[in-house]
């Protein structure tokens, strides 16, 4: 039984060889999950925090105002969807001149997110259009201002088939 011997070359040729596959392996990894779902709701979790007592204060004046908004998704045979929103004050009254914005996001992944503009189409009925939705669960997202400050804010989750 003749067999080559083992030499210092060899072992340490095999041990660079196994941390070389080891490391590359954990360095691809360590690129795709950073690249997919960086971890964050927020650019700055910072500048988020300095804003949070007037996120507090707006989301008090908007229950005071006892709004009622409600909004209805629409799925399109060509794979879009319709949102309307209505909008009343606390009598029930429509409320006309507001200016809506809406995101469709996705809770796993932002860079699938879509705007919604809306237009008044009637006296407090605000519709907007997206393209292309994919099935699945999104987060629909409501902003409503007047004189450019918000005076609405919205987070729901929808499930679209």
């Amino acid at each position: 039984m003749s067999s080559k011997p083992l030499t210092g070359t060899k072992v340490f040729l095999m041990l660079a060889a196994f941390f070389g596959i080891v490391i590359g392996v954990n360095v691809t990894m360590m690129k795709l999950a950073i690249a997919t779902l960086p971890g964050t709701d927020v650019d700055s979790p910072y500048a988020a925090g300095l804003t949070y007592e007037h996120e507090i204060s707006a989301a008090q004046d908007q229950a005071a105002r006892k709004w009622k908004v409600n909004a209805h998704i629409e799925r399109r045979n060509d794979g879009g969807a319709v949102v309307q929103v209505e909008a009343r004050d606390a009598n029930g009254q429509p409320i006309s001149g507001l200016k809506f914005d809406g995101r469709l996001e996705r809770p796993t992944d932002k860079r699938a997110d879509l705007a919604v503009a809306f237009t008044e189409t009637g006296i407090g009925i605000y519709r907007g259009d997206a393209a292309a939705v994919a099935p699945g669960q999104w987060n629909l997202v409501i902003e409503g201002e007047a004189r450019g400050e918000r005076v609405f804010l919205s987070r729901n989750r929808v499930i679209l088939n």
